[in-house]
């Protein structure tokens, strides 16, 4: 006796996992889509928040021994015994590029030196600015998968849904009945990848949201540590 007979004789189906049992080839491929759409989303998910708890915490500790620091040679040398970090890598970008500019120049016994000029200092922004921009990027990978997901999930639901009713519909055709025992069955199978098409979104669209505003909120003190990494320059007779 075929599965389909058992199904038949059993009755129509009235839990998901027995429309699922039941479903067709194209609901079935809908639903295996979505499923490997949410195994990638949460593991992005999780990947994603591991990455950005290590750099919040990073950034406090960054923050808190650059306050303890009294002069740029004193964060320098405190700053190189923290793991790396966006933080650590945009300021290493500054001092690398300043001690360009100005051989020497942080050297505990280095001699008073003429300060950088109006050009150096643009020059010197622009490069705190493009570390910044790699930094951003490589936080964001991922995040567009997750808005991929978030946006197509639904319309994937939405798809197998249309198939399924479809299927309803010329179901009812050719058996020729039209109560409703002979078309709740279908539809229910049609509302199901509708469904999960949500179940899969509704995540994504919540996780990308926040890892934005996470990113949003690593790119503001980034910026706001530039200027003040020009501040400091400035207020130790560095800049002309």
């Amino acid at each position: 006796m075929s599965l389909t007979t058992l199904l038949l004789q059993a009755g129509p189906p009235t839990t998901a996992w027995s429309m699922l049992a039941g479903a067709t080839i194209p609901t079935k491929i809908v639903l295996l889509v979505l499923a490997a759409g949410s195994v990638f989303s949460w593991w992005l998910i999780l990947s994603k928040s591991r990455q950005f708890g290590e750099v919040r915490q990073q950034g406090d500790e960054f923050l808190d021994y650059m306050e303890r620091a009294q002069r740029l040679q004193d964060a320098y040398k405190t700053i190189l015994s923290l793991p790396d970090s966006p933080y650590r890598r945009v300021f290493r970008q500054g001092v690398n590029f300043f001690s360009e500019l100005q051989p020497g120049a942080l050297r505990e016994d280095a001699p008073p030196s003429q300060g950088l000029s109006l050009t150096q200092l643009e020059a010197l922004r622009l490069v705190l600015e493009k570390q910044e921009a790699e930094e951003r990027d490589e936080l964001a990978h991922g995040l567009g998968s997750l808005a991929v997901i978030g946006s197509v999930s639904p319309l994937m639901g939405l798809m197998g849904t249309v198939i399924g009713i479809m299927n309803a519909f010329l179901r009812i055709t050719s058996s020729g009945s039209s109560n409703i025992m002979a078309v709740a069955p279908g539809v229910a199978e049609a509302l199901l990848t509708t469904v999960a098409g949500l179940a899969v979104a509704i995540p994504a669209v919540i996780a990308y949201n926040h890892f934005v505003g996470k990113l949003n909120l690593v790119s503001g003190e980034l910026e706001g540590f530039s200027s003040e990494f020009i501040g400091t320059l400035a207020r130790e007779g560095r800049v002309l």
